[in-house]
């Protein structure tokens, strides 16, 4: 059985109480769940929102990104053991929202390069640091879903070959693997082949257009995920992940610099739209 979820990423990298009306209206699409950046603000506040959404009835998922001062594949040890920390941190919030699930490209930092192709000692050293940190998140019962981002964003893992490779080096049950169709539609020759390749361990999704805009309105090829999706069995979350300028220090931080879709529209839209390749594939959905 798959869940629909949804990144409030649309409106806000911030978790507090403002997003309580944003989450109201979710639940009354039909959204079983709903996914958090996982920032610095105060672990009282994702308690709050961890407590909102379960009482709600409503499960939550996280994601999290990294920096060049705490990037798991730097020479330096202090900044690996930062980001082990930062890592550790995340963990300690996603429990308090009641997540499984931390999503994201914390293998390595956000749009940092290094003007060559990643080395096999950069993917040692960041299994390592992954695997450290996935000690710590099995306590809290949690799994890392590591991203692969398109090669503007990231140098170490553009496809699910080099995420695979990633994953095996981590070698802890609990850090496996999230396909993402907007990366993948700029880095992968074929979904399905790129799908075969990562099944093994997939743990999440990101339902994503080409723009970052409404599921189903731009030039991703829909039905090969889908049914790439259908082929491996895939069970799990399809988290439709769509951006904005509504929060202009993260839109500037991922380069966003135009409205794409309006955020209702993406998340009512977006949600009819993976029932409907859903059913059109024989993917079982929770509705």
């Amino acid at each position: 059985m798959n869940k629909i979820g949804f990144n409030v990423l649309a409106w806000t990298a911030a978790v507090s109480d403002d997003l309580f009306p944003v989450i109201d209206r979710l639940k009354g699409i039909g959204y079983d769940g709903v996914e958090f950046y996982l920032g610095p603000q105060e672990i009282a506040g994702y308690q709050r929102m961890g407590d909102y959404t379960r009482d709600l009835g409503l499960e939550t998922t996280a994601v999290m990104t990294l920096g060049a001062d705490e990037n798991p594949v730097s020479e330096s040890v202090e900044i690996r053991q930062k980001a082990l920390d930062k890592i550790k941190l995340a963990v300690d919030r996603a429990h308090a929202l009641n997540s499984r699930i931390i999503c994201g490209p914390f293998h390595s930092a956000h749009t940092v390069f290094v003007n060559r192709p990643a080395e096999d000692q950069e993917y040692a050293l960041a299994g390592e640091v992954l695997n450290a940190a996935a000690e710590y998140a099995a306590q809290a019962n949690i799994t890392f879903a590591l991203e692969a981002l398109n090669r503007f964003e990231c140098y170490l893992c553009n496809t699910m070959e080099q995420l695979h490779k990633l994953v095996k080096a981590a070698n802890h049950p609990n850090v496996r693997a999230m396909f993402d169709t907007h990366h993948s539609n700029i880095e992968e020759k074929n979904y399905g082949t790129a799908l075969q390749t990562i099944a093994p361990v997939l743990a999440h999704v990101h339902i994503s257009e080409n723009d970052r805009g409404t599921p189903g309105s731009g030039q991703v090829l829909w039905d090969d995920a889908f049914a790439g999706l259908a082929a491996i069995n895939y069970q799990g979350w399809l988290t439709i992940e769509a951006f904005s300028r509504n929060d202009p220090g993260f839109a500037n931080a991922i380069g966003v610099w135009r409205e794409f879709n309006e955020p209702w529209d993406i998340a009512e839209n977006g949600y009819q739209f993976i029932r409907e390749m859903s059913l059109k594939h024989g993917l079982a959905t929770s509705y």
